[in-house]
């Protein structure tokens, strides 16, 4: 280790200064020989080198997207070369050269801050030997050496001997606790990381090389930390754990807010989408239009989950648009438009059915042919006569009257004013 760290010794200067830069803010809080001043100064510069990794971190992502739109063409090959693993490896590399994509893209954010890493173990283990190093002077050096964590010296390895932690000023069993507690935590939380990627953020129903990869690596990394753990130094340890913890944090953000298409985590995440859409009915932020507009886009090729988001869309009356906005669809908006005018037609007919009029009953042959009351023009009154009947002829009110025994001739059957139809003979 210690040689692997002397490669890197030309960027320990810059990593001593920014770590005595912190130290004079924290140590005129809690002061300059307390393990709080120089601990709280290592994880700031964890957070200041993860900062500066942002950029790189943007990469690894698109990389990313990148491989998961090569996931159709991933499985065909797969099932193409099915029973012959070594052109199939040479068919997927084939296909990452084509498209300028790269399976250990995830990699990168780790090899980038190596070199931060071996900078800082070379600083330290400078400190626990008692030799000036980049920016640190003898009064620095000092105040580290007395610095501890917890009871551990920064410069304290599980490793040392009782007589080197002692010339440290502490007792070998605290370094011993405070070390192998901190090498699990980084351990679990390196192994909770990757874990997290490949059961929540992975597409299942597709099996890549690139997954198997993730896979060893799931299992890989936090046996190698356990095993170089216990060479590190306390400082060394909390700039990793604080490291571990960021990216933790960093990649549960990641899952949550961008999920890989075809993952359980996008599941849940259309899921919230699909509540929140239908409940106001609008996309309330950038990323989650740019996510719907890609689901949009995919047409046909859309997967189980997309499927059901664009179909609970449609129950609840919105459809997605192109550019990632919901509106209310033209179905939905027909029907409510047919639907108001049903319910104003009715109320109308509610409104008008007391002042439409009542029509008469159909008036009988006999009643047709006795030349009932007129109305003026001519026209036969279907209503019945407002005059009183004090005002009718008495030839009329005669007639009118049971029993009288009297028939117009139109009613006995005969014609008026004409000749007389003849009456057919009885048979006998």
């Amino acid at each position: 280790m210690d040689t692997i760290a002397s490669l890197f010794s030309f960027i320990t200067t810059p990593v001593s200064w920014v770590i005595v830069q912190f130290h004079t803010v924290y140590g005129a809080i809690f002061g300059p020989n307390t393990g709080w001043a120089w601990g709280l100064s290592i994880v700031s510069l964890v957070i200041l080198i993860r900062i500066c990794l942002i950029p790189l971190f943007v990469k690894q992502i698109k990389s990313t997207r990148a491989m998961q739109t090569l996931q159709p063409e991933m499985k065909k090959i797969q099932e193409r070369y099915k029973n012959d693993k070594q052109r199939q490896s040479e068919e997927m590399m084939k296909l990452y050269k084509e498209t300028g994509t790269n399976p250990l893209s995830s990699c990168l954010p780790i090899l980038a801050q190596s070199p931060f890493f071996f900078a800082l173990y070379h600083v330290l283990n400078a400190i626990a030997t008692g030799k000036t190093i980049g920016v640190l002077n003898e009064s620095l050096l000092a105040s580290a050496r007395k610095a501890h964590i917890f009871g551990a010296p920064l410069a304290a390895k599980f490793t040392d001997s009782s007589d080197k932690v002692a010339a440290l000023g502490a007792a070998l069993t605290d370094v011993r606790v405070v070390t192998a507690i901190m090498i699990v935590l980084m351990s679990a939380s390196q192994f909770y990381t990757q874990r997290q990627l490949m059961t929540k953020n992975v597409d299942t129903t597709v099996k890549t090389p690139f997954m198997q990869q993730q896979k060893m690596l799931m299992y890989v990394f936090p046996v190698m930390f356990a095993v170089f753990g216990i060479n590190f130094p306390v400082g060394v340890l909390v700039y990793w754990l604080t490291t571990n913890v960021w990216t933790m944090g960093q990649q549960m953000y990641v899952i949550r807010n961008n999920p890989t298409p075809g993952s359980k985590a996008q599941a849940s995440y259309l899921e919230r989408l699909t509540k929140h859409v239908t409940q106001h009915g609008k996309v309330r932020r950038r990323s989650e239009k740019t996510i719907v507009k890609a689901i949009v886009a995919k047409g046909r090729d859309r997967n189980e989950f997309e499927r059901k988001f664009i179909n609970a869309l449609n129950k609840a009356g919105l459809a997605a648009q192109a550019d990632g906005t919901v509106v209310k669809s033209v179905a939905q908006a027909t029907a409510q438009t047919e639907d108001g005018a049903e319910t104003a037609s009715a109320a109308t007919g509610a409104g008008t059915t007391t002042a439409r009029r009542q029509q008469p009953k159909r008036q009988s042959k006999s009643q047709r042919q006795s030349g009932g009351p007129k109305q003026a023009g001519g026209t036969t009154s279907l209503e019945k006569s407002d005059e009183p009947q004090d005002a009718k002829p008495a030839a009329a009110q005669q007639a009118s009257k049971p029993g009288s025994g009297t028939r117009s001739k139109a009613q006995s059957g005969q014609r008026k004013g004409g000749p007389q139809r003849p009456k057919s003979p009885s048979k006998k």
